[in-house]
C-alpha cells in the first residue's frame, strides 16, 4: 500500500513539473501567434535560385 502513495507522490510532481513548463512556455509567448499558422499554406513558397551550374 505504501507504494501507491510513493507513486501518486512522484505522478503530483511530475504533473507540477508540466504545468510550470507550460505556463513557463505561455508567459515566454510560444503561444500567441494565433493567425499566421491557419493562413501558412495559402502563400507560395519562395523561389530558389537555382546555384548548380550545368
Amino acid at each position: 500500500m505504501s507504494v501507491i502513495y510513493i507513486l501518486i507522490f512522484f505522478s503530483f510532481i511530475v504533473a507540477g513539473g508540466f504545468l510550470l513548463a507550460f505556463l513557463w512556455a505561455v508567459k515566454s509567448g510560444q503561444y500567441d501567434d494565433g493567425y499566421t499558422p491557419s493562413v501558412r499554406i495559402l502563400f507560395e513558397d519562395k523561389k530558389r535560385k537555382d546555384t548548380k551550374q550545368k
